[in-house]
């Protein structure tokens, strides 16, 4: 059974009928097109390229480089949605988040087509299994989704919000979808402070580095570029800010323990 938003339809070949590219923030030629709050469209590009280099490897390389906690992680942030709600996730991925969300009705968002093929598979297998029916599948940017206000009763983010190209807009176009009283989740990189991120950048850039090396055998493997995406990312603190300057209410920004490697943050949209 297929299922369709919004004149989407993903068969077998994954048609792209949805999608435009957002225009370039700015220039931020000292940083490699980087900063807190967002992203170039050049470097965007090439961030988009490399996040589809990982998929034959991603779910191996996350679980070695973050001890096996992604999937506490994932775990934790599951547990926010109640059987029955309207979920949609940001950046879905290849369907490591999504697969694992029972009793929901779910719609996965992602810039990248091979991504979607791939979570398109491996979710409604997952569905399938549980006799549940199909997802939805948009291929979308962040700060431009194809949907109609006031739909979702939760929206996700699993490290995907790092790699927005506006993170303000696309924490604007979250809050546009949210039904009045909905929430929004993310769990991304943990940066407490200026030497919380300093620790990590060095995890990244170290030990990150040698376990992607072994398990993709190839010395120019895509995590290489993916630490850009946490150098220039910015702390807690900043992005509870925006989440409430965007008109969040109740929001909360904490890092996940053991190992304070990963944040979540929450926030509901005000009840009309």
């Amino acid at each position: 059974m297929e299922r369709t938003v919004v004149g989407v339809l993903f068969h077998s070949d994954m048609s792209k009928e949805v999608g435009t590219r957002h225009t370039p923030m700015g220039t931020r030629d000292a940083t490699g097109g980087y900063d807190p709050s967002g992203i170039d469209l050049e470097a965007w590009t090439i961030l988009e390229a490399q996040l589809e280099a990982t998929i034959p490897n991603y779910d191996r390389v996350n679980k070695l480089m973050t001890f096996g906690q992604d999937k506490r992680w994932r775990r934790n942030v599951r547990n926010h949605a109640t059987p029955g709600m309207k979920v949609l996730e940001v950046g879905c991925g290849p369907g490591s988040f999504a697969e694992d969300l029972v009793g929901l009705d779910v719609t996965c968002l992602d810039p990248s087509p091979e991504m979607l093929k791939v979570a398109k598979k491996r979710v409604d297998a997952a569905r399938a299994s549980r006799g549940e029916e199909p997802a939805a599948y948009v291929e979308a940017i962040a700060e431009s989704i194809p949907l109609e206000d006031n739909t979702f009763d939760i929206v996700f983010c699993l490290f995907s919000f790092r790699d927005f190209q506006d993170k303000r807009k696309g924490l604007e176009e979250i809050y546009r979808v949210l039904k009045p009283g909905g929430q929004l989740v993310i769990c991304d990189a943990g940066k407490a402070n200026w030497f919380h991120g300093l620790a990590g950048r060095i995890w990244m850039a170290t030990a990150v580095q040698v376990l992607a090396r072994i398990v993709t055998k190839d010395k120019n493997h895509p995590w290489k570029g993916l630490a850009n995406t946490y150098s220039h990312y910015g702390t807690n603190g900043y992005y509870r800010t925006m989440i409430k300057d965007v008109g969040y209410q109740e929001v909360q920004g904490r890092l996940l323990w053991p190992f304070a490697m990963a944040s979540r943050f929450r926030g509901t949209k005000p009840e009309q």
